[in-house]
């Protein structure tokens, strides 16, 4: 028996002492438009940049490519700390915002940088396979659309089905509000058109997790939004979009939302057998 036990303590400190000498690093700021673009737009030079936390000590691992919230007019690229010593990279995206530009500029951006992890993660030792778009607020709209509707990563030549998951927090399905406000029309007042998640319902799209808050403390209908976009795209044919609603939360309900997200990670890893 004591053979037994100590063979199993051994084991154990053996495989936290594999867990503790992964390390992980940051590079910060990285341009994800080609220089010449760069080269013709401050704006762009300066605010559509990422930052990339990988652990350099493993190899084919996957990634998180997470957009900030902030409405569309304020927030900056983050690397949330829940999702850090994980065993993942994250991706922490900045991208252009109201007033400076209208849509669908932040779409664009959104769709550029995750063009830029499926042509660069390899080399960071990334899984290119294993590509994960999240966000919350504002950032789960982007993530939504940039999966959704195909166009705007065909521009880079990357099919948004080798997105391995889509896990929007609390975003917008409808047409954003501040893309309404561009427009004149009132917050209150829903339109479901090209910029809508809604709009680009189909059955052959990347897995669907969508987490909200609690209907009765999220803002401006956005779980209804959320559980509409669930029944279409299930109505359509999609056979994994899921809707978590977050009981006792309201907008702000990322902190439990994380835990989720690399639940769903190692879901669907397990599905493609990595």
């Amino acid at each position: 028996m004591k053979t037994k036990i100590l063979i199993y303590l051994f084991l154990l400190l053996g495989i936290m002492g594999l867990s503790q000498e992964t390390t992980y690093k940051t590079v910060e700021s990285i341009n994800y438009y080609d220089d010449s673009v760069n080269q013709r737009d401050s704006y762009v030079k300066s605010q559509c940049v990422l930052d990339i936390y990988y652990p350099k000590t493993l190899n084919s691992y996957p990634t998180v490519v997470w957009f900030h919230g902030g409405g569309l007019t304020g927030g900056n690229k983050e690397i949330p700390e829940a999702l850090k010593e994980k065993g993942i990279a994250v991706v922490g995206v900045g991208y252009r915002l109201y007033p400076a530009v209208h849509s669908p500029k932040y779409i664009e951006d959104a769709a550029a940088a995750v063009a830029w992890v499926f042509n660069n993660i390899s080399a960071y030792g990334g899984d290119p396979s294993l590509i994960f778009v999240s966000g919350h607020s504002a950032g789960g709209y982007l993530a939504s659309m940039v999966g959704l509707d195909k166009k705007w990563l065909a521009k880079h030549n990357i099919d948004a089905n080798e997105i391995a998951g889509l896990i929007p927090f609390s975003g917008h399905t409808i047409t954003h509000f501040t893309i309404r406000e561009e427009r004149g029309i009132d917050g209150t007042r829903p339109v479901v058109d090209e910029l809508a998640p809604l709009w680009h319902v189909r059955s052959d799209a990347p897995p669907l997790l969508l987490i909200t808050g609690d209907r009765e403390l999220e803002m401006l209908g956005r779980y209804e939004e959320n559980a509409y976009l669930m029944r279409m795209m299930k109505v359509a044919g999609h056979t994994q979009t899921r809707l978590i609603e977050l009981q006792g939360y309201g907008h702000n309900m990322a902190a439990p939302a994380y835990p989720l997200l690399l639940n769903e990670i190692h879901r669907i890893r397990k599905t493609k057998g990595l």
